[in-house]
């Protein structure tokens, strides 16, 4: 436990440390940018052996599959309840404060700072959860495409007689095993990718990026504790989870999504966090990626401020109807985005032009995205970590990390 605080503590310091460099010596921040890369690539090569080895084991190693589809639904309800309250939590915070109201909207815009927009149906959201090529799945770190092909492999391997399913069986749980010890290798470099990461951030923006845009950057925060305060904590009363303990289990994969960005880099770290708190790894392998997709509170609440944002800044009046049309937009377009660095900006530019929105606002959200990332990301991993917490409450099978069950 001692190595655990350790860790979380250095990691702390280099995020300081990393925005001072940024801000003291900018150029030297940018040109440091391969250390991040370095600690987010050898992250992700983790993620898609990770998963696939944890959700076989704990499907074929399940005796009941019908539990597994139960526990499927339980998520899934759960999942839209929350990222509803996260929207609608977002859409009354910019509504109230009105951040977008009276701003001029610049006369020139390059169009290359955004990234492309693809326009997706709701039939296209479906099909791109199916696999076509495991490998180019994973090679396309499609987190929800791997989920889907490890589910079916895993309740393929539960239906072979027991000669036949312990061999695959056996190599599946050596291969979560390995993974693990490979992610606390790689968290050896956690501190130095973290620091780099924030100091190429800061070294970019600088830290007079608020000033133009602190409404809403102060309205985006006040909407996540709002949501923190009103929903997750809440929910974690009613669930009784140990407040203390799981607030010292979460330090460091939020501390690691909010420096770099990237809910993927923190997902092997919460995963093991949550199976040391006495969360089943059955359930921690079946939630924890599939939120992943499904349950992206931050990025949820995100889009449905930023999108009013841009509709108040270009002078648009949306009625009551389409502002709910709006958001039930949202809802469906955000599913199936990975938790990667500034994914939300994608489906933002696709909302707004879908309604004819200008996108010249979305340029000034640009200018603070990363800031406005760094939240959105850990208030990601926080409600997948209480997410698995909640289903293995409903599931009756958490452990009290001391031999007993709660």
């Amino acid at each position: 436990m001692r190595i655990h605080r350790s860790l979380t503590f250095w990691i702390l310091v280099a995020i300081v440390a990393g925005g001072v460099l940024g801000h003291y010596f900018p150029d030297l921040a940018v040109s440091l940018r391969f250390v991040g890369q370095i600690f987010l690539r050898l992250i992700r090569t983790i993620v898609a052996p990770l998963l696939f080895a944890t959700l076989v084991v704990g499907i074929a190693g399940h005796s009941d599959l019908r539990q597994v589809g139960r526990m499927g639904v339980k998520a899934l309800v759960y999942f839209e309840v929350v990222t509803t309250l996260a929207l609608l939590i977002g859409w009354a915070a910019i509504s109230i404060s009105r951040a977008g109201v009276g701003i001029a909207l610049p006369a020139t815009i390059d169009a290359s700072q955004l990234p492309a927009a693809a326009s997706r149906t709701w039939q296209d959201v479906i099909l791109h959860i199916f696999p076509e090529n495991l490998a180019k799945a994973v090679a396309d770190g499609e987190i929800l495409q791997v989920v889907v092909f490890s589910v079916i492999f895993g309740s393929a391997l539960a239906l072979l007689p027991e000669e036949k399913k312990r061999p695959m069986l056996a190599f599946a749980g050596s291969l979560a095993e390995t993974m693990f010890k490979f992610t606390g290798i790689v968290m050896m470099l956690a501190p130095f990718g973290v620091g780099a990461a924030m100091a190429y951030t800061v070294g970019q923006l600088g830290v007079g990026v608020l000033v133009n845009l602190a409404k809403l950057l102060a309205t985006f925060y006040v909407a996540v504790a709002v949501f923190v305060g009103v929903v997750l904590l809440p929910i974690a009363w009613m669930v009784r989870v140990p407040l203390g303990r799981f607030a010292r289990a979460v330090a460091e994969p939020v501390s690691i999504a909010f420096a770099t960005t990237s809910s993927e880099a923190a997902l092997p770290r919460a995963m093991e966090a949550m199976e040391r708190l006495g969360v089943p790894r059955q359930i921690v392998a079946f939630v924890m990626p599939t939120g992943y997709s499904f349950n992206l509170d931050g990025s949820t609440l995100y889009l449905s401020l930023a999108a009013m944002f841009v509709a108040q800044a270009a002078g648009v009046e949306l009625s009551i109807g389409q502002q709910g049309v709006m958001l039930l937009t949202l809802m469906l377009t955000s599913k199936g985005v990975a938790g990667v660095p500034r994914g939300g900006l994608v489906i933002l530019m696709g909302t707004v032009a879908s309604f004819g929105l200008p996108a010249e606002p979305v340029f000034m959200i640009l200018g603070i995205d990363a800031l406005l990332d760094m939240l959105r990301t850990s208030v990601n991993v926080l409600g997948n970590c209480l997410a698995t917490f909640v289903i293995a409450r409903w599931e009756g099978a958490f452990e009290d990390g001391r031999g007993g069950r709660l």
